[in-house]
């Protein structure tokens, strides 16, 4: 990912399997995993946190 802080920008491999949250101008690349989900929790139109939860099949 590339970023340009003077713009506000940033740049992404749409190429990737990837979540990214935008807080406040910080970009959070948030990586793939095998098995699992991510809850995105908000609070007042804001991301207060990601709950990751992963699965291990047997």
């Amino acid at each position: 990912m590339k970023t340009d802080v003077e713009k506000m920008t940033a740049e992404i491999d749409l190429t990737e399997n990837s979540l990214y949250i935008v807080k406040d101008g910080k970009v959070t690349k948030v990586p793939a995993i095998q098995h699992g989900e991510d809850k995105i929790v908000w609070k007042n139109g804001d991301v207060l946190d990601w709950v990751r939860s992963e699965r291990v099949r047997v």
